[in-house]
């Protein structure tokens, strides 16, 4: 990841790219902090602005190449109204315009306000992301990104929220990016054993015969097709400062299904070359974890990770079997391609049961019906609780990350009856409800009980198809941002 730093200048000599703010101003638009500087390199800001018609607008950028005291590039960036919103287009603007390898020194954001530093800071830092596994290596991203300001408090605790943050979303990038020949359930408890020991976490793993023993009959019913079996992960966190032994406890629940072909319900191959990702909820749950400890977040969290590699092997779970979730719920499974819900389940369960907890809020690729209503720009919330869900809400809003709440539609719970099991996991088709991803919530709250819970589907913003502001293209980390700020309120 990109250096994030906080120097009170000068804005000369800090980086060999300088990015200095423009805002509109009366149908035109004015050149903001740093100005000065420019004309001592030989730049006139102010007929370039005009020659380009430039608005000012969130995230535009005109390039000036110079060739002076250092500097090799003056990016003039566009701010808009100044609100974190725009200032996350602004910094993902200037990281990808910034170059590779390079340092750039800028005063986009005076650093008066906690909120716009660490949303300028956390852009560029996402915006820079990169995965590879090529033999030549590819170039190097943004190196450093230099916040000059006047005074450095508050703005170096901004700064310190946007590196803990970054880092926690490259990591749940890095994690859904990884092959699933590499990533097996296994791995990814590996992973998450490493984590734990690094953040001030403990960490229990459950292996296959732990599993049988206590159980979770849903995670081993996905993962009994595959030749690499299940496992689940509980990590938890204290909580920090006084009292958080008695402080509010939040379990989140990730889906970590390491490779989806379906199971015997097998997935047509366009349908499933993206399913590497298909532990996305897990990949943010283990992300958000991280940093818990390095944003001071005070709340207890407990964290669980069902995973399992969903294959058609010689011993998958068949349409038509009944399987039993921890707890001893009974399950008529009609499709194992509707296998994330299967393993949370068991999750929920154990967590209402024996975690004692004080809300529960689960993150998974559910549904593709999610996709429909939404498309790939909003994660689908549903909540039994409305604080929890305004809550989740504001926290995406304040992270960049949107949240649309949906309907739990008591009309459409009769489609998950079954005439020989306490439920099935999809709806009865004969009902014609539709709202896929709303039966889809509907079964996972019957796991949950009296628990304030919430459910984010994020089956269409979890992946990214190209590059847009602080998104990259590929796994997207959606969920990080909004669970680390929804944690530290």
């Amino acid at each position: 990841m990109i250096e994030l730093e906080v120097t009170t200048g000068p804005l000369i000599g800090a980086g060999d790219v300088l990015a200095v703010p423009v805002a509109p101003a009366d149908g035109t638009c004015a050149l903001g902090r740093g100005a000065d500087a420019l004309a001592g390199l030989g730049v006139d800001a102010d007929a370039v602005l005009a020659a380009k018609e430039a608005s000012g607008g969130a995230g535009e950028v005109i390039e000036i190449p110079v060739a002076r005291d250092g500097v090799g590039l003056v990016l003039l960036v566009g701010v808009g109204d100044g609100s974190p919103a725009a200032l996350r287009k602004a910094g993902a603007a200037v990281a990808r315009r910034g170059g590779s390898g390079r340092v750039i020194a800028t005063t986009v954001v005076d650093g008066a306000d906690p909120r716009t530093v660490r949303a300028y800071a956390e852009a560029a830092a996402l915006a820079s992301y990169s995965f590879s596994r090529r033999s030549s290596p590819k170039p190097r991203p943004l190196e450093r990104l230099s916040l000059v300001v006047a005074s450095e408090q508050p703005a170096r605790d901004a700064m310190a929220a946007a590196r803990a943050t970054a880092g926690a979303v490259h990591l749940a990038r890095d994690l859904a990016q990884t092959p699933s020949l590499e990533k097996t359930p296994q791995w990814m408890a590996e992973q998450a054993q490493t984590v734990a020991d690094g953040a001030g976490l403990t960490a229990r793993v459950w292996d296959e015969h732990q599993l049988a023993a206590d159980g979770f009959g849903g995670i081993l019913a996905v993962g009994r097709g595959s030749s690499r079996p299940p496992r689940l992960v509980q990590l938890s966190y204290p909580g920090s400062g006084d009292g958080a032994a008695s402080a509010e406890h939040v379990v989140l629940v990730g889906k970590g299904i390491t490779f989806d072909t379906g199971g015997l319900s097998l997935k047509p191959l366009d349908g499933m070359k993206a399913m590497k990702t298909d532990m996305a909820g897990a990949a943010a749950v283990l992300g958000t974890m991280s940093a818990l400890q390095a944003l001071g977040v005070r709340r207890r969290v407990t964290a669980l990770l069902p995973l399992a590699e969903n294959m058609p092997g010689a011993a998958a779970t068949r349409p038509g079997d009944v399987i039993r979730h921890w707890g001893g719920r009974s399950v008529e499974v009609l499709n194992t391609d509707a296998e994330g819900r299967i393993v949370l389940a068991d999750a929920l369960a154990y967590a209402a049961a024996r975690l004692a907890p004080d809300t529960v809020i689960d993150i998974a690729t559910l549904t593709g019906a999610i996709t429909l209503g939404l498309g790939r720009r909003h994660a689908g919330l549903y909540a039994t609780s409305r604080p929890l869900q305004d809550a989740l809400v504001a926290a995406g809003d304040d992270g960049g990350e949107r949240l649309w709440p949906m309907p739990l539609v008591e009309d459409y719970r009769d489609s998950l009856d079954s005439p020989i099991a306490d439920l099935r996991n999809i709806a009865d088709p004969d009902k014609g409800y539709q709202g896929g991803s709303i039966v889809a919530a509907l079964f996972l709250r019957e796991f949950i009980g009296a628990v304030p819970w919430a459910h984010l589907d994020i089956a269409g913003v979890g992946r990214a198809d190209g590059d847009e502001d602080e998104v990259t293209k590929g796994p997207t980390g959606f969920g990080v941002r909004t669970f680390l700020r929804y944690l530290a309120r």
